[in-house]
């Protein structure tokens, strides 16, 4: 089935969609969707089905890459999928229709120039691409910090030194068990996900009533930091108009929803709540492929997949399976393995099912009943034209039996130690109307506003201690006011290590410009400069050095995410006068020490390791570039714990970074939004659309978009 389209492009090229039915526009929707980031799409979709060797290039990186998904078994068919509503059935089919309609009058150019063999897209393609954002890098970050602690025993750090890295979370804690345990998979894997999915994890929102600002209306800003030099752009930005109900926002294509945004009666922004929703059991396998179970010895399910690669050439790889998840070996081999399990591996139909209702909600109350029940783990917040403000926390929680908090490894045989479901998200972290007039999530622990406590280790609460500070600050907020906090340089954690170490700074230039530093990470900073050599060189002394090895530190420190996703747990030892991890010293003497050494090096700008380049996905590494795929170099503002995040580090053999990929600002007293983002609405290289809003983002110039725009309209596509 075929609809009219109506679709056009305002000034900055952001598609307006016109329809009369909910099936016009889903379908409008599809199309739009596919037209203008259909490569991203596929690639997207042949990565989660893990086929990247037999669509796109036969190698060794490709072949790590589709055993990772392959093992993660999100391409087929779940239980699950039957919990779809039949009316949103109806509204996939028409957005799976719009796709498939779009590709049949064009396929994307760039896929030319690969060996591929198109495909129809598929209502289940959707679903995968769902789980493959709420998993990687998100609950995936999860996963690897258990494996940290796993290696940590494994490496010999003492008791001690574990319950000071992670106190009060060791729970079920057994040393002797864990130290048992062959990984097959070390923390971190070889598979270099992160040229290929974007990396989402840290990101600031919050919220504030009419009584803290000039309109007295609410509004609500959002930054959602994600990897930032790839292009496309990971976000698409959009506009509906439903028989003149209007709603916008960004999308991300290949899922038929409005993931942040606005209609004329409610708003709503995320970040991600770092839940912990992966766990791991230790299993004891025996007699070719048997696991202990409390009531015996069971037999693994056992499931072969064959990824076909070019010319014929294929690779079997078998992967056994329990309740508890997948298994990290061989149970042919006599030992004791980790299966690990995420609670979101089966989602997708009730998210998808509660989407269409975000289109039609008014209020806070309504939104959150709404996002409450998506099964990947958010933090949401949340306005309405009414005046009310609300957050509301997301995601399947594990019961876990008392005093889990999931960090620690568990014996799989015994059955007190298996979930007992999921907690009701009524009882996750939720708030409406808060006394002080505002709400501020920056993946900061938001524990205290629920029942239940699904955050064992958050990102850290710098960002979200400093969004507040300028919050109480006054009463007559506006728009500008928003833009300038989320361009923010100044880092509270730079502020609190500096409250400790000026006394301790040796009388040279480079002791008496970290004194006279403001505690900002602008480009032309020689203070955060030489900050950063302390701070780099602390963890390396204290947790490598003095822990498990400086060369252990220095790979997950440039290599990984652990000291991106968790360096709150680290600071937390670091800023403490006495700790195991000092190895005998207090913490002034460490502090003196390694200023001593740190500090040798010649100042210099911040920028001078700010610099980055926008990439493309496919063909930003390839000879191919040389047709112009890539933008840059740029420099960006920012460190780790500045509300204008500004990470740049290497992953995966690779440069990646974590920055503002999409703002958004709303002010209930206008039908608009004011947004930019690193790229512009079209994936295709030659387009007019391909770069805009780049420099803009740079700038922290923001574009408004209103529902029916007043300047000339463009053509679509």
């Amino acid at each position: 089935m075929k609809f009219k389209v109506d679709i056009k492009r305002d000034g900055n090229g952001i598609p307006h969609i016109t329809a009369v039915t909910e099936e016009e526009l889903y379908f409008s929707f599809g199309y739009a969707h596919a037209m203008d980031r259909g490569m991203e799409m596929i690639f997207m979709k042949t990565l989660g089905q893990g086929r990247l060797s037999e669509q796109f290039q036969t190698s060794d990186a490709n072949l790590a890459i589709d055993t990772f998904f392959r093992k993660m078994n999100w391409m087929g068919e779940k239980e699950s999928d039957k919990q779809l509503t039949s009316g949103t059935a109806n509204l996939l089919e028409m957005y799976t229709a719009g796709i498939n309609a779009a590709f049949e009058k064009k396929l994307p150019w760039e896929l030319k120039l690969l060996p591929y063999t198109h495909e129809p897209w598929r209502v289940r393609d959707s679903q995968l691409l769902i789980r493959i954002l709420g998993y990687v890098s998100l609950s995936q970050a999860q996963d690897e910090l258990e494996r940290f602690f796993i290696e940590m025993v494994q490496a010999g750090v003492p008791d001690g030194k574990l319950e000071d890295l992670f106190p009060g979370l060791l729970e079920g804690y057994d040393r002797d068990l864990i130290e048992k345990v062959s990984l097959n998979e070390r923390m971190v894997p070889n598979v270099d996900l992160w040229n290929v999915v974007p990396r989402l994890m840290a990101s600031n929102s919050w919220v504030l009533s009419g009584k803290k600002t000039q309109s007295g209306k609410p509004i609500l800003s959002n930054d959602i930091h994600l990897e930032c030099n790839r292009i496309p752009a990971i976000w698409y930005e959009i506009v509906f108009d439903l028989n003149g109900r209007s709603a916008m926002g960004g999308t991300m294509p290949g899922i038929p929803g409005l993931l942040v945004g606005r209609t004329s009666d409610l708003a709503w922004g995320v970040t991600y709540s770092f839940m912990d929703t992966v766990d791991s059991w230790v299993e004891q396998c025996k007699d070719g492929a048997y696991y202990r179970k409390h009531e015996g010895w069971i037999h693994f399910r056992k499931r072969e997949e064959v990824i076909k690669g070019k010319k014929g050439t294929s690779v079997t790889v078998t992967f056994y399976e329990n309740d508890h998840g997948i298994l990290d070996g061989d149970p042919n081999i006599e030992g004791y393995y980790l299966s690990t399990r995420w609670s979101g591996a089966d989602s997708g139909a009730v998210s998808l099912n509660m989407i269409p209702g975000l289109l039609e909600a008014e209020t806070v109350d309504q939104g959150m009943d709404l996002l409450g029940r998506l099964e990947s783990t958010w933090s949401w917040v949340l306005a309405d034209k009414g005046g009310n403000i609300g957050f509301q926390m997301s995601g399947l929680m594990p019961k876990r039996r008392k005093g889990i908090r999931g960090i620690v490894p568990l014996a799989g045989w015994d059955k007190n130690n298996d979930w007992d479901g999921f907690i009701d998200y009524k009882k996750l972290p939720r708030i409406k109307n808060p006394k002080q007039g505002f709400f501020v999530t920056a993946n900061n622990d938001l524990n205290e506003y629920g029942k239940a406590k699904p955050i064992p280790e958050a990102m850290g609460p710098y960002r979200a201690e400093r969004i507040q500070e300028l919050l109480e600050e006054k009463d007559d907020f506006t728009c500008e006011d928003m833009k300038r906090i989320q361009s923010d340089l100044y880092s509270n954690q730079a502020s609190r290590f500096m409250e400790i170490l000026i006394p301790l700074l040796p009388e040279t230039k480079q002791g008496r410009i970290l004194k006279e530093w403001d505690k900002t990470y602008s480009l032309d900073s020689k203070g955060a400069y030489l900050f950063e050599q302390f701070y780099r060189e602390l963890l390396l002394y204290v947790f490598g050095d003095l822990g498990f090895g400086r060369r252990a530190v220095e790979y997950l420190h440039t290599e990984t995410g652990t000291f991106i996703s968790f360096y709150h747990c680290f600071d937390r030892v670091l800023l403490k006068r006495q700790s195991p991890w000092f190895g005998g010293s207090t913490r002034d003497q460490v502090f003196r020490q390694v200023a001593e050494k740190a500090l040798k090096v010649e100042p210099k700008p911040w920028k001078a390791g700010q610099k980055f380049v926008i990439k493309h996905i496919l063909f930003g590494d390839t000879p191919l570039k040389i047709l112009g795929f890539n933008r840059g170099p740029y420099y960006l503002p920012g460190g780790r714990s500045t509300v204008r995040q500004g990470q740049i580090y290497r992953s995966g053999n690779r440069d990646t970074t974590f920055s503002p990929a999409f703002r958004m600002i709303i002010d209930f007293q206008e039908e608009s939004i004011h947004t930019n983002m690193p790229g512009g609405p079209s994936e295709h290289r030659f387009s007019r659309w391909y770069d805009t809003d780049i420099r803009n983002w740079l700038k922290g110039i923001y574009k408004t978009i209103i529902p029916k725009p007043e300047e000339k309209t463009h053509p679509f596509p």
